[in-house]
């Protein structure tokens, strides 16, 4: 990484980029570098001085632009009026998850690729909640959410209810998780789940045995986080989401056949 010639430290260029990058992302970087180092909270305003062209060493239009892809990125909110200008922002978790979702909105990853990942990450996230200790708080909250689908569903409709419910729990043990980016990842995995068209069909079937088996793991999870055995947790949770694995792909190739055979 090298100097502007105000001093501010300017990301190295990717030599695999394909192209040189624009002055105004590099810019851009430059003062999310001085946010950072300087340790402004979200709320704070960024000293006028810092975001001057003359101290950057650029035109206002490219300052402009600079900005605006920091406002687009969510890092600074700009206020106008008495009292206004540039303060640094909070990123609101769920605009960063469907923004990673929109990535992958035209080339949606596979059932498989999403479990792969999951039989990773959902033990681990277990484990930690048992090693940590929940809070009665959250504790309760999973109660809670197991019971949403406690009750033999009345209809479809209450049926697909409750398969979210239970997408639900295990969004929510992410959540309380102490571990930040272990619960983000979780949370980023059932987000695509939810916004696959293949999975969503699947969620609708009815399959009266699938809320049993979800309630079977789930209240031994529970049990085993209560009572702090971490490597319960963990293996109950490794359990669920291949028994969950087995049957998404089960069910997804099914669906397919028909298609296939017309063809």
């Amino acid at each position: 990484m090298g100097e502007a010639d105000n001093g501010l430290p300017v990301p190295a260029l990717d030599p695999h980029a394909g192209k040189r990058r624009k002055r105004p992302d590099i810019i851009a970087d430059s003062i999310r570098d001085r946010l950072m180092a300087a340790g402004l909270a979200p709320g704070k305003r960024v000293p006028a001085e810092w975001l001057s062209p003359e101290h950057l060493g650029v035109s206002r239009g490219t300052l402009r632009e600079a900005l605006k892809i920091l406002e687009f990125q969510g890092l600074i909110a700009s206020k106008t009026g008495p009292g206004g200008g540039s303060f640094v922002a909070s990123i609101d978790p769920d605009n960063a998850i469907r923004i990673l979702d929109n990535l992958f909105l035209f080339e949606p990853p596979s059932i498989a690729d999403i479990y792969a990942i999951r039989k990773l990450v959902e033990p681990e996230l277990a484990a930690t909640a048992a090693t940590d200790s929940l809070s009665e708080e959250a504790f309760r909250t999973l109660q809670a959410t197991i019971r949403l689908y406690e009750v033999e569903p009345s209809s479809s409709e209450d049926e697909y209810r409750q398969r979210l419910a239970e997408l639900d729990f295990h969004a929510e043990l992410a959540r309380n998780s102490s571990n930040r980016l272990l619960g983000f990842v979780a949370i980023f995995l059932l987000s695509l789940l939810r916004d696959m068209t293949v999975c969503r069909e699947i969620y609708q079937l009815s399959n009266p045995q699938l809320r049993e088996v979800g309630l079977h793991y789930q209240v031994r999870l529970l049990r085993a986080i209560k009572r702090g055995d971490a490597e319960a947790a963990r293996q109950i949770m490794h359990d669920h989401m291949t028994e969950a694995e087995a049957y998404m792909l089960k069910s997804a190739a099914t669906r397919q056949r028909p298609k296939a055979e017309d063809s």
